[in-house]
């Protein structure tokens, strides 16, 4: 099938396109959640979500870009989405523990409870150490590097769906590789 008339049968709320777009696209959205969020539950709620919104946005889907363009847009949207919620219950709980109200959140592990499968660190420290590091950079740096170096994705396909130039791809990855260097020396610096 073509994808337009593939769009098509989705827009029309075939239901063998819906079966056929969650078997092509389920592993690799699952995929992409985990690089983001790399705790197995959350990924597969988001990855839920990333489909339902497929679901319910494919009508205004207007084909300029490829549909595995806009579904990763969408994944990745969610994923930060996600971030961005989490990060504000935990800016929330702090400011209750400093009131005495309730006990701080670990902000620190989260993010490594599980070793991503994209990462073949044998060490769980230094792949904790990574996460970690990965997401102190700036959102569009983390997205960047996120899709590049764990995602696998090239950088035309992030310049699609981030919607930057590949001249402005190319340079954000260059300061996430640049910062990303610094956070981790000064981590060893530190610890060692």
């Amino acid at each position: 099938m073509e994808e337009k008339e593939f769009i098509q049968a989705l827009k029309s709320r075939d239901s063998l396109a819906y079966s056929k777009l969650i078997d092509d696209f389920q592993d690799k959205v699952f995929g992409t959640c985990m690089s983001f969020v790399p705790n197995k539950e959350d990924a597969e709620d988001i990855a839920q979500e990333v489909f339902l919104e497929v679901f319910n946005s494919i009508d205004k889907f207007k084909g300029k870009s490829k549909l595995t363009t806009w579904i990763y847009r969408i994944t990745t949207n969610k994923c930060l989405e996600f971030i961005r919620k989490r990060n504000t219950k935990k800016r929330f709980a702090f400011l209750q523990s400093i009131t005495g109200n309730v006990l701080p959140l670990d902000k620190t592990t989260y993010f490594t409870e599980i070793n991503h499968p994209g990462i073949q660190l044998e060490n769980k420290e230094l792949n904790e150490t990574l996460f970690k590091a990965i997401n102190s950079l700036p959102e569009s740096q983390s997205v960047v590097f996120t899709l590049h170096k764990i995602d696998g994705k090239s950088y035309d396909e992030i310049a699609e769906i981030t919607n930057k130039s590949l001249s402005s791809v190319e340079s954000t990855m260059f300061r996430a590789k640049k910062n990303l260097k610094s956070i981790l020396e000064n981590y060893y610096k530190n610890e060692y």
